[in-house]
């Protein structure tokens, strides 16, 4: 392939999507508002008080994609929770083993979590951070060791999929999941 070739598969080949309606903005407003606001008082009300995180950045990330993109592979029920808690397992390994070498850890963590979701059909997007908060994300992070993969990782996710099984199964025209397994 030459160089001209290269530079020509970035134009794309295809239109952008069609927008969506005012009432799916309104609906996938309102699930996150109701999943990450339960996240968020569990937190602040249960966890926090108690020296336990629950409320961390990748839960924004999965809530777009279980709220506004729920017909998605990457938001199914084994995406999310098996997602968040293999990426958690395999980035405080990396940490653990390479941590003194943060650039490498970080690298390793998210290289292997892609490879490690995909192996087992749980990608999700948003769980690349987790990984990378495993490494990164300081000492109170660090101090979790083993127990971040389910808190807040796997706990987060568990409630953003409760929440996104009630919500997206008001109305006639959503649903949630597609499959389980």
């Amino acid at each position: 392939m030459g160089l001209a070739e290269y530079f020509a598969k970035m134009k794309g080949n295809t239109k952008c999507p069609p927008g969506v309606s005012l009432k799916e903005i309104f609906w996938s407003w309102l699930g996150s508002l109701i999943g990450i606001g339960l996240c968020a008082y569990l937190s602040s009300y249960y966890f926090e008080p108690r020296e336990l995180p629950l409320l961390f950045g990748p839960l924004g990330a999965s809530a777009v994609l279980v709220f506004a993109a729920s017909k998605s592979p990457l938001a199914q029920p084994r995406n999310l929770v098996g997602g968040h808690l293999i990426a958690g397992l395999i980035g405080v390994t990396a940490y653990q083993l390479f941590g003194r070498i943060n650039w490498l850890a970080a690298a390793l963590a998210v290289s292997f979590a892609i490879a490690a979701m995909l192996a087992t059909k749980t990608l999700h997007p948003p769980a690349g951070a987790t990984a990378l908060i495993a490494v990164t994300g300081g000492e109170r992070i660090h101090a979790l060791g083993f127990l971040y993969p389910f808190l807040p990782a796997g706990t987060g996710a568990f409630i953003l999929l409760v929440a996104a099984l009630l919500f997206n199964n008001l109305l006639q025209d959503r649903k949630y999941p597609e499959y389980w397994f």
